[in-house]
């Protein structure tokens, strides 16, 4: 990183600018590009971010986005590299390990209940329920309807 920021300084000098006319032309804090321009990687918050503002810097001064980005490329494998591989696997078993925690606990005021089966259930019976007030109804209006045309039937009769 810190051969990309002094090319990137390098440039921005022999080219007459200022860092505080960069910093207004690319709308980033003169901090950032200072950083960049250091090699100080640790002091952005990921590194897509870092290779974000290099870039932007870079075509900004006039150089070729292809040569840094590989430039920066190789310094993220250069770095990516250094970790051993016992402390990767680690990280992969830890990870697994806290996944599998949050699964283990359990308890009735923090784990979300299963009411879809209740719901199905309660669905049912106001179904049934329904139903059947319909058929008692029906019925009741058809008694009804079938008393009354009986005692006229019988009434005609006489």
């Amino acid at each position: 990183m810190d051969q990309i920021g002094l090319l990137l300084k390098e440039t921005r000098e022999e080219s007459g600018v200022s860092l505080i006319e960069a910093s207004n032309d690319l709308k980033i804090k003169q901090v950032i590009l200072e950083n960049i321009e250091e090699g100080n990687s640790g002091a952005f918050k990921d590194i897509f971010e870092l290779k974000e503002y290099v870039l932007s810097y870079a075509k900004y001064l006039g150089l070729d986005l292809k040569i840094i980005e590989e430039k920066f490329n190789s310094y993220v494998f250069e770095f990516t590299s250094k970790i051993p591989v016992k402390e990767i696997e680690k990280q992969v078993i830890d990870k697994k390990i806290e996944e599998t925690r949050e699964i283990k606990i359990v308890s009735p005021y923090t784990r979300e209940k299963n009411n879809k089966n209740l719901n199905r259930l309660l669905i049912i019976i106001y179904i049934w329920v329904f139903i059947l007030l319909g058929f008692i109804i029906f019925w009741s209006v058809k008694q009804l309807t079938f008393n009354q045309n009986e005692t006229q039937i019988i009434a005609y009769g006489k």
